[in-house]
């Protein structure tokens, strides 16, 4: 019975994390496009006189680049070992603290 339980988790989280994936290779196309967009309106406008749309780049590359780490888990301090460690941790003090009670 646990095995089934275990497979099936790993199963979620692997959907879960194949989802994030898609989700940041979406957004990345998007970005390709709209900046690559604005960059051309900036050209036609001013021809770089004044790169306005770099703004704007670097606004949502921030946002996207925070979405990759999300994406494929490169996080240092929060990744998925130190997530596996406190639900380990928070299960065992919920299990001595049920015990007494």
């Amino acid at each position: 019975m646990m095995n089934f339980l275990d497979n099936d988790t790993k199963y979620l989280r692997a959907k879960e994390r194949v989802a994030e994936v898609k989700k940041f290779y979406t957004s990345l196309a998007s970005y390709v496009l709209v900046i690559s967009f604005l960059a051309g309106l900036n050209y036609y406008t001013n021809e770089f006189r004044y790169a306005w749309f770099l703004w704007a780049a670097f606004g949502w590359g921030i946002g996207l680049v925070f979405q990759g780490i999300k994406a494929f888990e490169m996080n240092p301090f929060f990744g998925k070992g130190w997530e596996d460690r406190k639900i380990k941790e928070y299960m065992e003090e919920d299990q001595v603290r049920n015990k007494w009670e």
